[in-house]
């Protein structure tokens, strides 16, 4: 093939950007390389970068700002034999620079070529994350505030196996991408380049300049030595293989029929250290064995090692869609701690709504049918509260029966734990 580039997609870029020097240059470097189209692909990202997916006849991703790396590692990741290329202007970089850093880290064999021209050229010549700061930019004294960022230095420390720099109007720049795209693991290729459209109308940016900040910040380019390591979807697929034991998936068949099977919205309040989440496990278990579709939410407790303190359970003889509770059918009031941060339903809980309440913890006033129960005058801890609640509701026969939950249990627990289950649900019979 004499060019991948698209004539049907002619380049629309300013008069005098760099980057139709860079579309030809990688053009070269298709070509010169033999690549396959149909096995190369060309992942970018808003931005005047962003339009380099048009310009050539092969496989192509246009995605969300920053984020093309990611799309990228899916990419080769999915499938090895791809030829994954990235380009991104400097406004991706530093949008999306934890991606930048995470790819460095990985070591996924692509190339990120990245066409930095000082600015976000495309929606008004604002200052990026790499606008030098005496440079004047269409976001007033901003970029005097910062520093630039030199994402060489960054890719080197961050584990990148190849990093350059080149000028985008370099003849060499064909070649330079070459070892880049052959280069085993992740590269980075950084090509400094003019803004016409913006960045040169207020900054005295020209070839020679450009040539000279390359020869003042120079860089050892290509392989970085002290990163060499295994390629990461190789290394990946190898560690793969050697994981044999995989946690085997719990199936539970049906079991049991309901007289009337219909959705039940259940909330549990409790609090921490009430073993809550288990207790929603349990009437999932129990729905899931009388043939119902179930969902469970937790609130999500900031300090890991309290617990929650607030489980949603849904049951439902219908695919469920959406896994908000809307009319609890069903709420277990076992802490004040769980009371006050679901306070606001109680208001609207219809007559026909079952309230389990223990007899120390005190609710809002409320339309509907409240059960209440002491549990300290049947001597169970408080951190039991929650399980034997699924003890009352059984013998009060409101969700299931005492077959289905110790049949919810076994499934649940091993022999021993299901044993001290089974004596703190006796308890309550």
């Amino acid at each position: 093939m004499n060019s991948f580039l698209n004539t049907d997609r002619p380049q629309v870029f300013c008069p005098g950007c760099t980057h139709e020097r860079i579309t030809r240059g990688l053009d070269n470097t298709l070509v010169n390389l033999n690549l396959d189209a149909d096995k190369t692909v060309i992942v970018t990202d808003i931005g005047c970068s962003g339009l380099f997916d048009t310009f050539f006849n092969v496989h192509a991703l246009h995605g969300v700002h920053g984020r093309a790396l990611t799309y990228a590692a899916g990419l080769k990741l999915a499938d090895p034999t791809l030829n994954v290329i990235v380009t991104m202007g400097d406004g991706g970089l530093g949008i999306g620079g934890a991606h930048v850093l995470a790819a460095c880290r990985k070591n996924l064999d692509l190339t990120l070529i990245i066409l930095n021209n000082f600015n976000f050229g495309m929606t008004g010549g604002q200052y990026s994350s790499t606008t030098p700061s005496d440079a004047v930019v269409g976001s007033e004294f901003l970029n005097q505030a910062e520093i630039p960022i030199d994402i060489c230095k960054i890719a080197k420390s961050a584990g990148a196996t190849y990093v350059s720099k080149c000028a985008g109007h370099d003849p060499a720049l064909a070649d330079e991408l070459a070892k880049a795209i052959t280069h085993k693991g992740f590269a980075v290729v950084e090509t400094l380049g003019m803004c016409t459209g913006r960045y040169t109308k207020h900054n005295k940016l020209t070839p020679k300049v450009i040539d000279q900040m390359i020869v003042d910040q120079p860089i050892e380019g290509g392989v970085v030595k002290e990163n060499q390591r295994p390629e990461y979807g190789k290394l990946y697929r190898e560690l793969a293989k050697e994981k044999t034991q995989f946690p085997q998936t719990l199936t539970i068949e049906k079991s049991f029929n309901l007289t009337t099977p219909q959705r039940q919205e259940i909330v549990i309040l409790g609090s921490a250290g009430m073993r809550i989440v288990t207790a929603g496990d349990i009437v999932c278990h129990a729905g899931m064995s009388a043939g119902m579709n179930v969902s469970i939410k937790n609130d999500y407790n900031i300090t890991v090692l309290r617990g929650q303190s607030v489980s949603e359970i849904l049951l439902s003889p219908e695919k469920i869609g959406y896994t908000g509770i809307e009319s609890p059918t069903l709420v277990m009031a076992l802490s004040l701690e769980g009371v006050q941060r679901r306070e606001k339903i109680f208001k609207n809980l219809k007559p026909s709504t079952f309230v389990l309440k223990e007899k120390s913890v005190a609710i809002p006033e409320t339309r509907a049918r409240v059960f209440e129960i002491d549990f300290k005058k049947f001597k169970i801890r408080k951190q039991d509260w929650a399980l034997a609640s699924l003890g009352v509701l059984a013998k009060e026969k409101v969700l299931f029966s005492k077959e289905i939950l110790s049949f919810a249990l076994k499934t649940r627990f091993n022999e021993k734990v299901y044993t001290l289950a089974m004596e703190t649900i006796e308890k309550i019979y």
